[in-house]
């Protein structure tokens, strides 16, 4: 999907120089990847200790 956004020019370059990608469009994609992912945890971590009637596991 083609999309044209403006972006701030100094979060471009510092974010191709800390990540060496040099193609914006694979730093944007790399972006929202990491951004999912970091949701995706958050999300998961709300669900921690919901589950108060589960039987512990043995672990050796």
């Amino acid at each position: 999907m083609r999309t044209t956004l403006n972006l701030d020019e100094k979060l471009i370059k510092k974010a191709q120089s800390m990540t060496k990608i040099k193609q914006k469009t694979s730093l944007i994609h790399k972006a929202l990847e990491l951004l999912i992912a970091r949701a995706a945890q958050s999300e998961l971590a709300n669900f921690a200790g919901t589950q108060k009637k589960i039987k512990s596991i043995k672990r050796d």
